[in-house]
């Protein structure tokens, strides 16, 4: 545990007991005007673990950041001890354009640890890394579904890393998912740099969603007060069920292009066989039904208007473990 009694971020020392407001600064926008990266510390006068909540880090994810700033202004990142580092907004470019990339058109995701004198993303992804990641002993990165693709609220882990299941059971979301760590992922460096990380998934891109955001903040609510630093004047919310660990799950693709008729949420336990959505053609000729291939949760499902043949529209657990 990283128990140092400073905190030095970007130049700026933050003493135990302070709260202080950093800006990075990487690059100037095409307009030469600064943009600024706000982080936020939060440092309890009792030593004890350095926890990140991030999110942004893909732009148009939007959930995310609304979940890291209501971590803020509930004040659950006012920690009983130790520090609270909490970054909404990691791709500000990306979010103020709505986008998923840099303007590099990189993913800011695949490209960590970054390079000092690479392309924008990469010396981004380089600061992140020799300036935070050092710092922190957990995190929690926020995401939601990409190009219209709904997340039922999920953790996500490598299989076999009996730390990170432990702490996912105490997240408690709905689903754990087992997840390969991507090469030149932010998830991956951490790990590699022996920073406990969970990554949340929830929600869809471009869109705000109560439910999901509520469940992110009662997982971390728990997750804080498993490491004794949830502040005590805030409450826990006991969960109903136990995660569900989910050990295997296939894509169900489209089986003709077309306009898509959902007839099924995310989160959802179907049976084989059940009508999961319709694809139709515009002119009232061909309705093509999407049936289940297996019994599963739905953990994630497609809401887009139209879809091409190929495309994934269903994600469907198919084996959990025992």
């Amino acid at each position: 545990m990283k128990t140092n009694k400073t905190l030095t971020l970007f130049g700026e020392t933050i003493l135990a007991g302070e709260s202080k407001t950093i800006s990075m600064e990487i690059a100037k926008l095409h307009t030469m005007n600064k943009l600024n990266v706000p982080i936020i510390v939060e440092r309890a006068k009792l030593d004890g673990p350095t926890v990140l909540f991030s999110a942004g880090l893909h732009g148009d994810e939007i959930n995310g950041t609304e979940t890291v700033r209501q971590i803020i202004t509930k004040k659950i990142n006012k920690p009983k001890r130790g520090t609270i580092i909490c970054i909404p907004v990691l791709n500000v470019f990306g979010f103020i354009n709505q986008m998923r990339e840099f303007p590099d058109k990189r993913d800011l995701n695949r490209v960590f640890p970054g390079s000092k004198t690479g392309s924008l993303a990469s010396r981004f992804a380089y600061y992140i890394v020799q300036e935070i990641i050092p710092n922190i002993d957990y995190a929690i990165d926020f995401h939601a579904g990409g190009a219209q693709r709904f997340n039922a609220s999920q953790i996500r882990i490598e299989q076999g890393n009996t730390e990170l299941k432990k702490l996912a059971a105490i997240f408690n979301a709905p689903f754990t998912l087992y997840s390969k760590n991507i090469q030149g992922s932010f998830r991956s460096t951490c790990d590699k740099m022996n920073v406990k990380m969970l990554l949340f998934e929830g929600g869809k891109s471009l869109d705000l969603n109560d439910e999901i955001t509520k469940q992110a903040l009662d997982g971390t609510k728990r997750f804080l007060a498993h490491l004794n630093m949830l502040n005590p004047k805030k409450t826990q919310t006991k969960p109903e069920k136990e995660t569900l660990f989910i050990e295997k799950s296939n894509w169900i693709r489209a089986n003709a292009s077309g306009m898509f008729h959902l007839k099924v949420e995310a989160g959802k336990f179907v049976e084989k066989g059940t009508l999961l959505a319709v694809i139709s053609d515009p002119y009232g000729k061909v309705e093509r039904a999407v049936k289940s291939p297996n019994s599963g949760y739905l953990i994630n499902v497609n809401h887009a208007p139209f879809v091409y043949q190929g495309d994934a529209i269903f994600h469907i657990s198919t084996q959990l473990q025992s």
